[in-house]
């Protein structure tokens, strides 16, 4: 199985089932149905071997090569929270055993010994500088009311990895209003897309447009969720786990899939830019939409503009 191969030369399962179109309950299906690799030592499978994890060796060495208790190593502790007066975390802690106690031990121990002393300091709550805003139904009776922007993965069979295409689609007309192609995918370039795409559509008032998205690193990430701002742009994200809710976008890509990407075996990133921006283009002007009156959506959006067509609808 393809998939297999490339998932097993590190690249995330999630994203390499989701390019070659397959589910991920069909493929670990296939995976449990394997025979599992016995250890020599108690017949366990090394799955299990590795959900067991790494054996606590009760000790520590200082960088002298004295070996350390982890009892002996829990007094030092409660020395240094008790000598002061005043609590520390366990990553001072850390750097206090290192320095004070020539111990060679990590923070994770640290934090080990603390919590099974109980002298762990309560974490505080941080909020959010940019509060997420959900998604909700939104009625639409305009073009640039509601835009609707994800990601999506191509792969290039040529160079052997995957490049990106960010969309934003206008959820009345249809049209994509901008879109990314790239050996990358960050925020900003989702940015760099979203801005590109306000000045294309001439918007003077944007406080009026919703831009939705889902959960990805991309949108949640602090310079696109500024940007947004700064643009007055309102940036609402779906709940989680409920990709209907960005159906519009999600439909678009799957277009993308079976009518451009699956069609094609990219050689290089040069053919695979080529062959989506044409695309784009041969989507936005002249592939007919049902929902549109049977019109392209660039014709659509333009026989908006002039009032010769008037729809209705509701955004889940």
């Amino acid at each position: 199985m393809i998939a297999n191969r490339w998932i097993e030369q590190g690249y995330n399962a999630c994203l390499v089932l989701h390019s070659v179109g397959l589910a991920s309950s069909t493929y670990y299906a296939h995976k449990a149905r394997q025979p599992k690799k016995m250890s020599q030592s108690a017949g366990k499978s090394e799955e299990s071997k590795r959900r067991a994890g790494r054996p606590i060796l009760g000790y520590s060495y200082t960088y002298t090569g004295r070996k350390i208790s982890d009892e002996q190593i829990k007094e030092f502790i409660m020395e240094e929270i008790a000598g002061d007066g005043y609590p520390y975390g366990y990553k001072k802690l850390t750097t206090s055993m290192q320095e004070d106690y020539n111990l060679n031990i990590n923070h994770k121990k640290v934090y080990r010994l603390c919590k099974e002393l109980g002298v762990l300091l309560p974490q505080r709550e941080i909020k959010p500088k940019y509060p997420r805003k959900l998604a909700r139904k939104t009625k639409v009776t305009n073009s640039n009311q509601l835009w609707q922007m994800d990601l999506k993965y191509g792969y290039i069979a040529g160079t052997d990895r995957f490049f990106y295409v960010i969309s934003i689609i206008d959820v009345y007309d249809r049209c994509i209003v901008g879109y990314h192609i790239g050996l990358n995918a960050l925020a900003l370039d989702a940015l760099r897309t979203l801005k590109q795409a306000v000045i294309l559509r001439r918007i003077t008032d944007t406080t009026k447009l919703i831009l939705r998205t889902d959960n990805g690193p991309q949108f949640i990430a602090h310079v696109f969720q500024k940007g947004c701002i700064e643009l007055s742009v309102e940036h609402t994200r779906i709940p989680n786990n409920t990709p209907n809710m960005n159906a519009h976008i999600e439909s678009f890509h799957s277009i993308l899939e079976s009518d451009c990407l699956s069609r094609h075996k990219f050689q290089s990133y040069a053919e695979a830019y080529k062959e989506v921006t044409e695309f784009m283009e041969y989507y936005n002007h002249r592939r007919r939409h049902g929902s549109l009156k049977n019109k392209a959506p660039f014709k659509f959006y333009l026989s908006v503009l002039n009032q010769e067509i008037q729809l209705e609808m509701m955004v889940a």
